[in-house]
């Protein structure tokens, strides 16, 4: 009897024990969550906020074609969301019906760029915002889209001009944001965790589109 007394002190002494600690690592753990979320919000105080100006663009290659406000979250990348990655993507149809689609407020995605067969790029978000393109919280807000226009199953869509142009815009992403020029930091979406997709499947060279990447970024050093 006694011993079952002492057993059920002892079980509410580490009770309490455990609560201050856990209670203590509560609170440590909500002030840090709280500091990192007025970090990454105080841009939004008026007169913080980095100016924009309407069809500014990042890349001096590309066109500004602005896709509904539906399909991104406005942020202040990289103070808020560092930028480490570039995801590239394929379409799965033409450059037009991909602009159209990322225009579309009830369609809920869109990537940063669009790439067209003979190079023509479109820009549809700026590089500060966060771009619902890779189907992963974290590596939309980390990442840059880029979407090239075609088809997986269709090598052909991927013309030289294509990944030339592509590859001098990540280039220039990988030098605005000190991201290395490797596969570790320039994927595809189908590496991303949890998507289903494919893109940009088996056609696309990435041999070739490295080495396109790294000489455009030597050359820009």
């Amino acid at each position: 009897m006694g011993q079952r007394k002492a057993s059920k002190d002892g079980d509410r002494k580490v009770g309490r024990r455990a609560l201050l600690i856990g209670g203590t690592v509560a609170a440590a753990g909500s002030a840090l969550l709280a500091r990192d979320e007025l970090a990454r919000l105080w841009w939004r105080v008026p007169g913080v906020e980095k100016p924009r100006k309407v069809g500014e663009v990042d890349y001096a290659g590309a066109r500004w074609v602005a896709a509904s406000d539906a399909n991104w979250r406005r942020a202040d990348r990289p103070d808020d969301y560092g930028i480490d990655m570039v995801v590239i993507h394929v379409t799965q149809g033409s450059f037009d019906s991909a602009v159209r689609v990322f225009q579309d407020p009830s369609h809920g995605a869109a990537s940063h760029y669009i790439v067209r067969k003979d190079g023509h790029i479109a820009q549809m978000i700026r590089e500060l915002d966060v771009a619902y393109h890779a189907g992963n919280r974290d590596y939309n807000e980390r990442s840059v889209g880029i979407e090239h226009a075609g088809f997986v199953d269709r090598p052909q869509d991927f013309t030289d001009e294509m990944y030339e142009a592509s590859a001098r815009l990540t280039a220039r992403i990988c030098a605005r944001y000190d991201i290395p020029v490797d596969r570790e930091h320039i994927i595809g979406h189908v590496e991303v965790p949890g998507t289903d997709h494919t893109d940009p499947g088996p056609h696309w060279d990435w041999d070739t589109y490295m080495r396109l990447v790294r000489e455009a970024r030597t050359a820009s050093a």
